[in-house]
């Protein structure tokens, strides 16, 4: 015969293997975000080329990159980065960096949008590929402005 006590017992063990998997379950999460961010810019970083620049206007002379992660979404790299800090939040379990993952955001999402309009200057065909293509991430309000 089990006890009342035993049966408590057994119901906080079963509880606390329960919120281990869960917590497992994230970090195994964020560890896989992390690796996949690494893998689009690993991504992006080839298809540029000499494209590649950490200045948000677009250099002169370089083609427009189309093909690739540029085939999924208008700025792979920002992608990456966004995918490997949330990675980081999940896999450490932080609040803080959730936190500033959202200021990552408003900084990037600026950031692409300034790069943008150089490249509509430099490259007529920006526009056509703008209304299709994503810009970071899909259906996301300020990290997608397609027209």
């Amino acid at each position: 015969m089990v006890s009342p006590l035993d049966r408590k017992l057994l119901r906080d063990l079963w509880r606390m293997k329960l919120q281990s998997f869960a917590i497992a379950l994230v970090i195994a999460v964020g560890v896989l975000l992390l690796l996949s961010g690494f893998g689009v810019a690993a991504q992006a970083f080839t298809a540029l080329g000499s494209s590649l620049s950490p200045l948000p206007e677009a250099k002169q002379g370089n083609r427009l990159i189309l093909q690739g992660p540029y085939q999924r979404c208008r700025h792979p790299m920002y992608q990456a980065v966004l995918l490997c800090s949330l990675g980081v939040a999940l896999a450490i379990g932080s609040l803080l960096h959730l936190l500033l993952l959202l200021g990552l955001v408003a900084v990037l999402g600026g950031k692409a949008r300034r790069e943008e309009r150089s490249l509509l200057l430099l490259h007529p065909d920006y526009a056509v590929y703008r209304s299709s293509t994503p810009a970071i991430a899909a259906g996301l309000p300020w990290l997608d402005w397609r027209n």
